[in-house]
């Protein structure tokens, strides 16, 4: 029993490690399995389900954003979930959460949770969550505010570690960039003041066009300026100045140069620098849990070899662990086909013990890169089979596809530009049909053939073949559906007439299938694919930072639709449906460029999910500077501060970074392939990780650190 104890602890540290967790938890024998089941993928899966419920809700509760429209000028009205439905979801899913603080308190002890802030969060967010439940179904699902929506981001951010250390990671930034941000906001203080002395109000009326429009009091000289630091509103901001007099463009030119390219790209810079290092340290920590993990499994299993020993032997064991035991431990958990640690320790087999340095290299190949190995080629014994299948599996048969693909995208690109200006009936289908039936016979030629040349197992080890195969086979039924409907082709086809869909429409379903099949040339070009892999990876790998932006859209939507729901209403909203847009225009005057000439009044914060497209109107920052007057002319000058506080956080520091981060995971793709030819990349899986792209920065803790990290361990009591 005590054996089958020490293998079950060993397996559990070594997960531990694979995954960068702490191994401060409980490990007697019903605490692992506890502990194993809680971190098996199903109930992880479930786990974030309910998580991604719980945030989903906010579509559903009211204000509803189930409508066709955001546009209130047309807008349907919304469905109401009945009081007590999303009222019943939420409250399964906090009883999951609640379940799943206290498994979490469990496992780690009570004492561990007394030390743990985002534990007690947790506990305290759901609380609170209970008791605004309680409240909004003692009054029937009328109230007005909802705080736990407020909280709901919460839960997201304690489920992820990386994004807990990359949180922590940001707020330790953020004192470092005050300086710039002060500078910045100097530097816009002092132009504004220049600007307010510059435009002041003259005499004469033609002169006043600055001062009316950018610079009448110091709110709107503010905005101005901030706005064009984000160069939404150049030139316009110093067209009625520049009329005048072309000198002013020194002012608005030095204001951009200072602002935008200097002092904003230095905010760039400090930002991505700060957090870079404090990433750097959070991920040594990771790394620490990793060699934690490993080494106490070595030591278990050197307490296991101590009692398997003889008593003339007994004293080495403390430094070497038993061949058998690390075999047994490693097949009692499936790893990655890519990981061979299970192979290396197979070499140590006939000398019986291993010790600490050579148990820590076996695990040194979950660091590596993954080779997938294809299956052999079939064998053939007719030698004219073999040169067929010579000639297509050659590589050569590949590029020819390529050319074959473009051309037949150059042909739709070039029938749509004739038909551009055609309607529905003038259009002669007939011959872009004859077109792609030639192009989509040939592309299932070649999946036979290299089918042939590979066989099914081969042939299937490719991502791009089983892209390619798919598609070809949607094609082809497509194109057996197009003669089944419409008989045999004769150039009088009808292209309205029969079936659910118009020939037109099936046809341009085909031209839509082929162009995304032109697709497959991405792996044969290194650069592309290497491109087209970062993206892959940074949604697999960097969930963590695209999560805490998440959860900053949705905490700003939630206090978008608190300050500003409803307050802009198109004029004359009753008689909207009976009337154009052109008469109401001419009732009353808009200037030009604003909200309602531009007409946007879909954007706005009616609903959750209008506020979340507002949101990334906002931060893309063009033509911002039209909802920042909208709302402090419909609602307060204030107003102005959300929006800018919106920008702060999503365009300037959030964007940036990501963008920085994309080039961290893009150069250490290409420094470790820069060698690799294009068949290499293919066989190649780079697993991109933050820990991975940190990797040669980290440095390795000494024997003292582990050591005296293993005494401190709550749980466990070693062996020395």
């Amino acid at each position: 029993g005590d054996e089958e104890l020490y293998i079950q602890q060993a397996v559990v540290f070594i997960e531990d490690a694979i995954k960068y967790r702490s191994i401060n938890h409980r490990v007697d024998a019903g605490s692992l399995r506890l502990y194993r089941w809680y971190y098996s993928g199903i109930i992880q899966w479930g786990l974030g389900l309910t998580i991604a419920a719980v945030l989903l809700l906010a579509f559903a509760e009211r204000p509803s954003s189930f409508s066709i429209s955001s546009d209130p000028r047309h807008r349907s009205p919304a469905w109401q979930p009945p009081c007590g439905l999303t009222e019943s979801i939420e409250m399964i899913c906090l009883i999951i959460l609640s379940v799943d603080v206290a498994v979490k308190s469990y496992l780690i002890g009570w004492e561990e949770f007394g030390k743990s802030k985002w534990l007690i969060g947790y506990t305290v967010v759901i609380l609170i969550s209970v008791m605004d439940w309680v409240l909004s179904v003692s009054m029937v699902c009328d109230e007005k505010l909802r705080v736990r929506r407020l909280l709901r981001p919460f839960f997201l951010l304690q489920n992820s570690s990386l994004m807990k250390k990359t949180l922590k990671c940001i707020k330790r930034t953020l004192p470092e960039i005050a300086s710039v941000i002060l500078l910045l906001a100097l530097h816009l203080c002092l132009f504004t003041m220049i600007g307010m002395l510059l435009f002041a109000k003259n005499e004469d009326p033609k002169k006043n066009g600055e001062w009316e429009l950018h610079f009448r009091n110091l709110p709107s000289s503010l905005t101005s300026l901030l706005v064009l630091l984000t160069t939404a509103n150049n030139p316009d901001v110093m067209i009625p100045a520049y009329s005048l007099n072309r000198c002013y463009a020194i002012f608005f030119v030095a204001f951009s140069v200072i602002g935008t390219y200097c002092l904003m790209n230095l905010l760039t810079a400090i930002i991505y620098n700060q957090f870079r290092g404090y990433l750097l340290m959070s991920v040594q920590t990771s790394f620490l849990r990793r060699r934690l993990g490993i080494r106490a499994a070595f030591q278990v299993l050197t307490c296991q070899g101590a009692r398997r020993a003889d008593t003339h032997t007994q004293a080495d064991t403390h430094t070497q662990a038993d061949t058998h035991s690390q075999l047994d431990l490693l097949k009692a958990f499936n790893m990655s086909p890519c990981i061979l640690p299970l192979q290396v320790a197979q070499q140590y087999e006939d000398v019986g013990f291993m010790d600490r340095e050579q148990f820590t290299k076996i695990f040194d190949e979950l660091d590596k890169d993954c080779i997938k190995e294809h299956p052999p080629l079939p064998q053939y014994s007719s030698p004219t089979l073999q040169k067929l299948q010579l000639i297509f599996s050659h590589y050569y048969l590949i590029l020819f596809g390529n050319a074959v693909a473009l051309a037949n995208v150059v042909c739709i690109c070039t029938v749509l530009v004739l038909n551009s200006e055609k309607s529905t009936a003038e259009r002669d289908n007939f011959v872009l049909e004859i077109i792609n039936l030639c192009f989509i016979l040939y592309y299932l030629f070649e999946m036979c053939v290299k089918i042939f040349a590979f066989g099914w197992q081969g042939y299937l080890s490719y991502r791009n073949n089983i892209f390619d195969g798919f598609l070809t086979v949607l094609l082809l039924a497509l194109q057996i559906t197009i003669f089944i409907t419409y008989r045999l082709p004769y150039s009088q086809w009808e292209p309205s007439a029969h079936g659910v869909l118009s020939l037109w429409e099936m046809i341009r379903l085909v031209n839509l299938l082929i162009v995304f099949r032109f697709l497959r040339i991405i792996p044969d070009i290194k650069l592309m694919a290497l491109v087209a892999s970062t993206l892959l990876d940074l949604v697999k790998n960097l969930r963590a930072f695209a999560g805490i932006l998440v959860v900053v859209y949705y905490v700003f939507a939630v206090f978008g639709i608190w300050l500003f729901e409803g307050a802009i209403k198109p004029p004359d909203s009753s008689v909207l449906t009976n009337t154009s847009m052109e008469n109401i225009t001419s009732n009353f005057s808009v200037a030009c460029g604003t909200y309602e000439q531009l007409e946007y009044w879909p954007n706005n914060f009616d609903d959750f999910g209008a506020a979340i497209i507002l949101l990334y109107d906002v931060m893309i920052v063009n033509n911002w500077q039209a909802f920042i007057d909208a709302y402090s002319r419909y609602t307060t000058e204030w107003s102005k501060i959300y929006f800018v506080c919106w920008w702060l956080i999503s365009s300037v520091m959030w964007v940036n970074l990501f963008v920085a981060l994309i080039l961290e995971n893009f150069i250490y793709k290409w420094d470790r392939s820069h060698s690799c030819s294009v068949m290499d990349v293919e066989r190649i899986r780079y697993e991109t990780s933050v820990q991975l792209i940190f990797r040669e920065q980290i440095q390795e803790p000494t024997e003292e650190e582990l050591v005296c990290q293993l005494h401190q361990h709550p749980h466990l009591q070693l062996q020395w």
